[in-house]
């Protein structure tokens, strides 16, 4: 099937977030967007390409204006109890996002490489912590670097320093399934959608922080690839999606949850289903298969 072309710290605070327009903030915006609304009050682009400074980008490497917090290493994931590339607790995480200048009220515009399917997903998957934080005003830049870069996006020497703020958050449980809920999802039958390779979910290959190989038991297989046209550095379209969903035995609302390795390849089957899909009853196992393979006693297929 073939994807359309498509510095102080800041303090803990729960709250509700205010934001500014937040009805009229799309999942995905546009490089000519990202030119038009760069300057625009409490619009925030957020840089989180991983090993910039290593790039052959030249003297004008950076996003004007952009904080720079790389995926890979900025602690956007973290280990716990354990398991490896969680998202961290309340008030580490929320102090991480303050400390980039980003507060209630900002719309939130994520600029990954876009270079494929896989490092996109470093772009799902910090979209996903802003909203299981509660803060919807959050986009991410289609494309991601390519299509800025393309389009004449405003290039800069230097990172740009922001001011530590104070980033409210108002968590939403219902996002984030943990191994209780698969473990009651497998009893009454809720969708399991495995975002991982063919290969993986097949049980011919695995991750080495996966203690062994398969899935688990009635899992269907979306993977994550399918979301995302490297060739044409794009997300899949809402019908594209549709149909992957429909192909899988997702109906339109189904409750569902995503699963994968660590919680990275799924966050981008998360972002198609929930945000561009609009299937708003899918969460995703953070955990996934490094936690609910670790237990010899879960079920493995």
């Amino acid at each position: 099937m073939r994807i359309a072309s498509f510095v102080a710290a800041a303090a803990f605070v729960v709250a509700a977030p205010v934001f500014v327009q937040a009805q009229d903030v799309t999942p995905l915006v546009t490089a000519e967007w990202v030119k038009t609304h760069a300057g625009d009050d409490n619009v925030v682009l957020l840089d989180i390409r991983d090993n910039v400074a290593d790039t052959d980008l030249g003297e004008l490497p950076y996003v004007a204006g952009a904080p720079v917090a790389p995926y890979g290493s900025y602690g956007w994931r973290t280990e716990v109890q354990g398991v490896p590339a969680q998202i961290p607790g309340d008030a580490e995480i929320a102090k991480l996002i303050g400390d980039l200048g980003i507060d209630g009220d900002d719309h939130v515009v994520i600029i990954p490489w876009g270079t494929d399917s896989s490092e996109f997903g470093g772009a799902t998957r910090v979209y996903w912590t802003f909203k299981y934080l509660g803060h919807d005003a959050v986009s991410i830049l289609d494309g991601g670097w390519r299509q800025y870069d393309a389009a004449g996006g405003e290039r800069v020497a230097e990172a740009f320093v922001p001011v530590a703020t104070t980033f409210p958050i108002n968590v939403r449980p219902e996002l984030r399934a943990t191994t209780p809920d698969v473990e009651a999802a497998l009893a009454d039958g809720t969708a399991l959608i495995d975002g991982r390779p063919e290969a993986q979910f097949l049980g011919q290959g695995k991750s080495p922080v996966v203690r062994i190989e398969g899935t688990i038991p009635g899992a269907r297989n979306i993977p994550h690839s399918s979301f995302y046209s490297a060739d044409y550095a794009s997300f899949a379209l809402p019908e594209t999606v549709a149909a992957l969903a429909a192909g899988a035995g997702l109906a339109a609302d189904e409750k569902n949850i995503v699963f994968c390795n660590t919680g990275h390849w799924a966050s981008i089957a998360w972002f198609g289903l929930s945000e561009v899909g609009g299937n708003k009853n899918t969460a995703m196992y953070d955990g996934s298969m490094a936690e609910w393979a670790a237990d010899p006693a879960r079920p493995i297929q």
